[in-house]
């Protein structure tokens, strides 16, 4: 969640005046720990000491790594089952039934798959769990991991240095975690260099190659088939990679300020929101081995940043969070028609996740508000769980395994910025809570953290 103002952007320097050169020569250094998470890279674009949108907090999280915080030692989580935590769960349709405290980092992304979870923070560990209990993990030399996305047998992450990483599970054990490809690869890298016109000016007089985010990951999505990944990034682009080989195929300047949030439709459509206050519309096209995304249309566009974007399952609904707190969505019938507006929270929305008839929001208020969808596509705030002690910076659910065939119940997680992840049980059918409100809250019981303190940042 934590970003920078326009002041405070870092870049990728591809062509300073040591390389020598207009485009610059590959240094052997820029690719230490590409293909290694064993060692570290020594000229990290993302040095602590030239961010300043990170806290400092942060920064003695990316310390030099500490083996007492190894997946292989013991785990720095704790897990608490049945909590009487002070949530506003008043039936035993839905409850908050299990916290796992983090002492290792702020959480800002996770996965759920199956009987798994995946939790990544500002930390280089990523975290699986299983029935609340950790169950593996693995490591990577970048630090923050701003987004998880599970393709299959693939666990897909992407970081705070740009990179998307690629994971597979051992074959011999389910509990080994083995980093099969950093993307762009190596090779990829290599000759995409060779031809001047690959690179692209990312800065005045400054340059890069096209098939490289020169700033941070915001999110990642997949195709229904797994065939595409898609990454979007505060550099104002996203980028579409071959799953099978892991080539990037296309590169497309989407915005005039980051993009915060990346979701995938049916029929081909994109659907892309960002800190310019617009929520983009693109249309993808298969030209032989190569993919062509075009403009289609603009759905949203606004002074405050867009800052979460989600799609039901059907394809015909489209949820854009803001940093107003606001959450405008869309239906789809012969067009995109604008439907409404749901208000619920007081500062900014920082996720959002669909689960059949119900939207979760999570937010900045530290709250999380679950809404229920009529047939006629009207919204109505059932309940608003809160029990985090800081921003709710990411959601994932699926179906409750212990539900009946007839009953429509959700395992919901939510991933803060207080360093936990909590575990709750939703009923879709569950009756409206009344006088439901955010926790009212002052300045001083915010978390001192960056992405707090900057409240004026649009990255998220």
């Amino acid at each position: 969640m934590t970003g920078s103002s326009r002041k405070g952007r870092v870049f990728l320097d591809e062509s300073n005046g040591g390389h020598g050169g207009k485009f610059g020569k590959l240094k052997k250094d820029e690719f230490d720990g590409y293909n290694s998470d064993n060692h570290p890279r020594k000229n990290s674009p993302f040095a602590m000491d030239d961010a300043p949108h990170l806290d400092p907090q942060m920064a003695a999280d990316n310390a030099p790594y500490d083996a007492t915080l190894s997946p292989l030692s013991k785990s720095p989580w704790s897990s608490h089952l049945n909590l009487n935590e002070d949530a506003s769960v008043s039936n035993e349709n839905e409850a908050l039934v299990g916290s796992l405290v983090r002492e290792e980092g702020h959480i800002y992304s996770l996965a759920a798959t199956k009987d798994l979870l995946y939790t990544g923070s500002d930390s280089k560990n990523i975290r699986v769990w299983k029935n609340q209990k950790e169950f593996a993990g693995f490591k990577s030399n970048s630090g923050l991991v701003k987004a998880i996305v599970i393709a299959g047998e693939k666990i897909l992450t992407g970081h705070q240095d740009g990179r998307i990483r690629v994971w597979r599970v051992s074959g011999r054990n389910e509990r080994q975690h083995k980093r099969v490809a950093t993307l762009p690869t190596l090779r990829n890298y290599i000759k995409c260099s060779m031809k001047p016109s690959n690179y692209v000016e990312v800065r005045r007089h400054r340059n890069a190659l096209w098939i490289k985010h020169y700033d941070a990951i915001s999110c990642l999505s997949i195709t229904e088939d797994h065939s595409l990944i898609y990454s979007a990034s505060w550099d104002k682009t996203f980028k579409v990679w071959r799953t099978a080989n892991f080539k990037c195929l296309e590169s497309v300047t989407a915005h005039d300020d980051a993009v915060n949030s990346l979701v995938v439709g049916p029929e081909r459509f994109v659907f892309t929101g960002s800190a310019d206050g617009t929520v983009k519309i693109w249309r993808r096209e298969e030209h032989g081995k190569r993919t062509k995304h075009s403009f289609s249309q603009t759905l949203l566009k606004q002074e405050c940043a867009v800052t979460a974007l989600a799609i039901n399952v059907e394809g015909n609904l489209l949820y854009a969070g803001s940093s107003d707190g606001l959450v405008n969505f869309w239906v789809r019938g012969g067009s995109w028609e604008h439907k409404g507006v749901l208000r619920g929270h007081k500062l900014a929305v920082l996720c959002l996740v669909t689960a059949g008839g119900l939207l979760f929001s999570g937010s900045a208020d530290m709250a999380i508000c679950v809404w229920r969808r009529t047939l006629s596509n009207d919204h109505t705030c059932v309940n608003i769980l809160s029990g985090h002690s800081g921003p709710v910076k990411c959601l994932a659910a699926e179906r409750d395994p212990d539900a009946m065939c007839n009953e429509r119940k959700w395992i919901l997680y939510s991933g803060s910025l207080d360093k936990s992840v909590k575990v709750w049980k939703v009923a879709e059918n569950a009756a409206a809570q009344t006088n439901v409100q955010p926790p009212c809250l002052s300045l001083d019981q915010f978390p001192r953290v960056s992405s707090l303190r900057k409240m004026g940042s649009r990255r998220y």
